[in-house]
């Protein structure tokens, strides 16, 4: 926020205004001139245009716009950009709830403060900070990151564990090993596509008060209909590869693999959607290492699906 130069009273004239800012022209640089009471509080504004066109004698009040669009001084970037997306205005004027005139915010900085917002929303959601740019010491980078990755291992060690758990049909049926990086990396791009969606839609104001419900079950539905088609193709690789092997479970196995895909996608779709909106919830970023928390998820159903349909299905 600048301070406002140009304050001006409602009955100066425009020829004593025109003068006010032939001086305040050298110093600052002036885009309207801001009408205001005894009290400080907006009263209209006046533009170049309505100057040069008005008699010298006019008085401001006679000639001021006196419905002025204003910004609140406590409000969020992310609400003030909604707000000024379809005016295009180059100053926006900011005043307290008494409507008195704080200061002034010009539409160029405020794009480019939203700018920064966008591009360090890729970041966070894979833990890095905010305030990391190129030229960030190693070691306030290291301070940065490495947090996020300790608990990413941790996470990571979830995964670990399910397969832990169905170690014996990992030791009698090996051929699922090689599925197990197929659906993790399906599910989770599952994920991912839900998570960007959910985040713009979120950025933009788009995701109104009360629609979350409905995006979960869009998500879940496309991630059924679309590990539905994907896993008609991996399950087809699984037989071929089970065939090829002369495993004589080739057919249950790629019954396996196209429920265990079909039923990860979908839970990726949900989570995906609802791990923004929790975060949101709580008060935090819903960018947040979203993509850490999405990864520990799809990563745990997919394998824990595929190797424990295989241990009931397959004997």
């Amino acid at each position: 926020m600048e301070p406002v130069y140009a304050r001006l009273a409602p009955h100066e004239t425009v020829a004593q205004t025109v003068e006010r800012l032939r001086a305040l022209a050298k110093i600052a640089f002036v885009t309207y001139g801001y009408v205001v009471d005894q009290a400080g509080r907006l009263r209209g504004l006046i533009t170049m245009r309505d100057l040069l066109l008005a008699d010298d004698d006019r008085t401001l009040e006679s000639i001021m716009l006196r419905e002025v669009f204003a910004l609140e001084p406590h409000m969020p970037l992310s609400d003030a950009m909604k707000l000024v997306l379809n005016r295009h205005y180059p100053v926006y004027p900011v005043c307290d709830a008494d409507g008195t005139l704080l200061g002034l915010v010009r539409g160029y900085a405020m794009f480019e403060e939203q700018a920064i917002e966008i591009t360090a929303q890729v970041g966070t959601t894979f833990g890095v900070e905010k305030e990391e740019r190129l030229a960030t010491p190693i070691g306030q980078s290291f301070k940065y990151r490495h947090p996020w990755l300790q608990l990413n291992l941790l996470t990571a060690f979830a995964a670990g564990a399910v397969v832990a758990i169905f170690q014996d049909t990992v030791d009698r049926l090996v051929i699922l090993a090689m599925f197990l990086p197929v659906l993790a990396g399906q599910s989770g791009n599952t994920g991912c596509q839900a998570l960007a969606v959910t985040l713009r839609g979120m950025t933009l104001g788009e995701l109104q008060h009360g629609k979350g419900r409905a995006l979960v079950a869009k998500e879940a539905w496309l991630g059924f209909y679309n590990g539905s088609l994907t896993g008609l193709i991996a399950a087809l690789g699984m037989l071929g590869v089970a065939l090829y092997q002369g495993n004589a479970n080739g057919v249950a196995l790629a019954v396996v693999v196209w429920m265990a895909l079909v039923g990860a996608c979908a839970v990726s779709g949900i989570c995906g959607a609802m791990i923004p909106l929790t975060l949101k919830r709580m008060g935090l970023d819903p960018a947040t290492a979203s993509s850490i928390f999405l990864t520990t998820a799809t990563d745990v159903v997919s394998m824990g699906l595929l190797l424990g349909l295989a241990t009931l299905l397959v004997r």
